[in-house]
C-alpha cells in the first residue's frame, strides 16, 4: 500500500475548506482517502469530484441503483473496499 503525503482534513483552509462539503460524507463528515490524496492539489480534488459526480449522475440510460451496482461490482473485482 502506498503512502501519500496529505494535509490533515482538520487543517484544510482556503480552496480545500471550500470543497470539503462536496467531498465529505454527508452523514459522518469523513473524507475518504481517495479524495484526501488530492489535498496538496485542490484543483485535482475538484476535478476528481466532478468526474465522479458526472459518472454517477450523468446518464439517462441507467438508474442510480444500476450505476451504484456497477460501481460496486467494479470495486469488488478490483479488491477495493470503497
Amino acid at each position: 500500500m502506498a503512502w501519500i503525503d496529505t494535509i490533515a482534513v482538520d487543517r484544510w483552509d482556503g480552496d480545500l475548506a471550500a470543497i470539503r462539503t462536496s467531498v465529505a460524507d454527508s452523514a459522518t463528515g469523513r473524507v475518504d482517502h481517495i479524495m484526501a490524496i488530492h489535498s496538496l492539489n485542490p484543483r485535482a480534488m475538484a476535478a476528481h469530484d466532478a468526474l465522479y459526480r458526472s459518472a454517477m449522475a450523468g446518464t439517462r440510460s441507467l438508474r442510480k441503483v444500476e450505476r451504484e451496482l456497477i460501481a460496486y461490482v467494479v470495486s469488488s473485482a478490483n479488491d477495493c473496499h470503497y
